[in-house]
């Protein structure tokens, strides 16, 4: 019998709040994720570009310097199509999508969250991209 291994999913995080950002890279890597992160909108991108490797999924604040979460959304899926998208914010759903920061159908974390809802998010996108058969 031959076992499959599967590689540890990575994670791009992309918070401004420093301290944000280094608890969910050590959360998601205790819960056996690989983790990139970013500060802001240019560092995400040169990280984006320089990794050889796939990048799984993106969660990134809504709320970023000089840009919204959206828009670097935007730009990295146009980088990496197929790049899942976790946003996390301060703001309910229904008031991001009315002022036009993310898609009715995107998926936000609303902040303060457990680390058990950022891996709820993390597993539905996965799960979405996992190959049948």
């Amino acid at each position: 019998m031959t076992e499959v291994t599967q590689e540890r999913p990575t994670v791009l995080v992309v918070d401004d709040e420093e301290d944000l950002r280094d608890i969910m890279r050590r959360m998601l890597e205790r819960r056996g994720f690989a983790t990139l992160v970013a500060g802001d909108r240019e560092s995400a991108v040169a990280v984006c570009r320089q990794h050889a490797g796939v990048i799984d999924v993106l969660v990134t604040d809504l709320n970023l310097p000089g840009d919204s979460g959206g828009e670097l959304a935007r730009t990295l899926t146009g980088l990496r199509p197929g790049l899942g998208v976790v946003y996390i914010s301060g703001l309910p759903k229904d008031i991001a999508v009315a002022k036009g920061l993310i898609d009715a159908d995107a998926l936000l974390v609303k902040k303060p969250f457990t680390s058990d809802l950022l891996l709820e998010a993390l597993r539905s996108i996965l799960d979405q991209r996992a190959p049948t058969g």
